[in-house]
């Protein structure tokens, strides 16, 4: 990664923080809610940039455009709309999960070959 890539990557950073904070209080609240579980069950995007990020504040800033709560853009499960919005999207946890099975794979050929 190339110093340039850094510097663009915290401009973009700062730009999306700014648009966080113009939001009404109550879709802030659900957004560091989001954002923190979207860090927490790792969809690999989110790695790669922003992108999923600023999708959920340019629905957010739609919904306070047109006066709608926070909930009524997201349903009072905020979970289940994290989830749908990720439910295509390799995590780290399928991540984890394909490399043990593979390990485990290996495990057993090598353990069926010797007794063979």
């Amino acid at each position: 990664m190339r110093i340039q890539d850094i510097i663009e990557g915290k401009k973009e950073w700062r730009a999306h923080v700014v648009r966080v904070k113009a939001l009404p209080k109550d879709y802030q609240i659900v957004y560091k809610e989001i954002q923190k579980y979207l860090y927490k069950v790792g969809p690999v995007e989110l790695e790669g940039g922003i992108g999923l990020l600023s999708g959920i504040i340019d629905l957010f800033e739609e919904g306070a455009t047109f006066g709608k709560g926070v909930l009524e853009v997201t349903g009072s499960d905020v979970a289940t709309f994290c989830d749908d919005l990720i439910k295509d999207s390799k995590t780290y946890t399928d991540i984890c999960q394909e490399s043990v099975n593979q390990e485990v794979n290996e495990a057993m050929k090598k353990v069926t070959n010797k007794t063979k």
